[in-house]
């Protein structure tokens, strides 16, 4: 772990009003896929009462060549300002943090469920394992409203096609409000769902990421379900 000063590469949009930032990777900063990082605008040109620090899963994996964040946009002076910050403008990132990292017995498949921009840290993880080569099975359920706020979704389909042992599992609870098709998964994450796609739902290693009501609501349901909540790795994403 240590302190870091690192370059806006670049930026672009992954969702409706959801945008990834994108870092050069500093010498000697390594991580593991799941761990985030605490990220300090250095002198901004404006600041609020929130601050100017924020912590963001590694949305970017181990093996790629740049350090990426995803985040939801809002009218906070942190949001506007790294929205709209010069490339090449610097900023601090201290870390990595966190032990939300895939679990080494490959015998074991490994649920994931994220809601929202709670797929930042799966993101990580999920390239990671297909860019390796690991012997994991993974199953990804992901929840979001509509299509259009589903971020990194065509590149998760790609992971799946690539992976053979990665199933994914998108499903929308908002469709009323898009305007793209959809022939997927309907409604939320609950236990028929899960019992459609994973055998015995008392064996997998689980993860869940996401807004601290969903984190709390699949914790519940697992626990339900039979699963071990030693089993279960979670992580809440507060709205800021």
């Amino acid at each position: 772990m240590g302190v870091y000063t690192v370059k806006l590469q670049g930026r672009r949009e992954v969702a409706e009003n959801t945008m990834a930032f994108f870092f050069d990777k500093p010498a000697g900063f390594e991580f593991a896929a799941g761990q985030s990082a605490d990220v300090t605008l250095i002198n901004p040109p404006e600041t609020d009462a929130e601050g100017n620090t924020r912590a963001f899963s590694l949305a970017s994996a181990p093996v790629e060549h740049d350090l990426m964040f995803a985040t939801r946009l809002r009218e906070t002076a942190f949001k506007r300002v790294i929205r709209s910050m010069p490339l090449g403008t610097e900023i601090q990132i201290e870390g990595p943090f966190g032990s939300m990292t895939l679990h080494k017995k490959t015998a074991r498949p490994g649920v994931i469920l994220a809601g929202g921009i709670g797929i930042t840290p799966f993101r990580s993880m999920l390239v990671q394992a297909t860019q390796t080569n690991t012997d994991h099975h993974l199953i990804l359920f992901y929840s979001n409203r509509r299509h259009e706020d589903a971020a990194f979704l065509p590149e998760l389909r790609e992971l799946a096609k690539r992976h053979p042992n990665f199933t994914l599992v998108a499903t929308m609870t908002n469709l009323e409000k898009s305007k793209v098709s959809w022939t997927g998964e309907t409604g939320y994450i609950n236990k028929e769902m899960l019992a459609k796609y994973v055998k015995d739902l008392t064996e997998p290693v689980y993860y869940t990421a996401g807004p601290p009501v969903l984190v709390a609501g699949m914790r519940k349901l697992l626990v339900e379900a039979g699963a071990d909540e030693d089993d279960i790795r979670s992580e809440d994403f507060s709205g800021y």
